[in-house]
């Protein structure tokens, strides 16, 4: 059985999740993925690595056509991810990356979508300085970060970054912490990875 994707004019991170989520349904079988960028190929292609599937690519009219090959071993092929549950991700900034600030606001946004597609979930999500900028009106990414609260996660920033900013009236998930609370959350977690 093969089931076809076209990615083509998507962006990053989307051919790889679109591609993920049907690997995981597939119990053999193969999948094409259809990319129109050197990027995107490069990507689909290391997921399927990553998983130890094999890969072959054919290029056509400067599209790339991906076949990833899922055999049935009897038990799963693709490596186990990496737990993640004692994790919390402290986000310092409304962007991304130093740079351009819209291209670090695109990466932004495209890091929040990617989380709400990667399990298990991080256990809480702090934000900081202009990072709460992502929890308060006019944020883009507010639909993602509910879903990930509703499924657990918790979501706090920091009340003097929201007062500093004249957000504190304009938070639309999670909660308000303090320093003191910020500092805890990140002591007791196994691993923290600021953005």
């Amino acid at each position: 059985m093969n089931r076809q994707i076209d990615a083509r004019g998507m962006g990053c991170p989307k051919p790889v999740i679109e591609t993920k989520k049907i690997l995981d349904t597939l119990k053999e079988g193969s999948v094409t993925t259809i990319v129109d960028n050197e990027v995107a190929k490069e990507n689909v292609i290391k997921l399927a690595q990553s998983m130890a599937y094999h890969v072959d690519v054919r290029e056509h009219d400067g599209n790339f056509y991906i076949n990833i090959y899922k055999e049935d071993m009897g038990k799963e092929t693709a490596m186990k991810p990496i737990n993640k549950k004692d994790m919390v991700l402290l986000i310092a900034s409304e962007v991304m990356g130093e740079g351009a600030f819209e291209l670090g606001k695109v990466l932004m946004k495209g890091f929040i979508y990617t989380l709400t597609e990667s399990q298990p979930y991080p256990k809480a999500i702090l934000f900081v300085n202009s990072g709460v900028k992502l929890t308060t009106e006019g944020s883009e990414v507010i639909h993602y970060l509910r879903q990930m609260e509703g499924d657990g996660v918790e979501i706090l920033s920091c009340g003097t970054c929201l007062d500093y900013f004249n957000l504190k009236n304009k938070l639309l998930v999670g909660g308000v912490t303090n320093m003191y609370t910020i500092v805890e959350k990140m002591n007791s977690a196994k691993n923290t990875v600021k953005i």
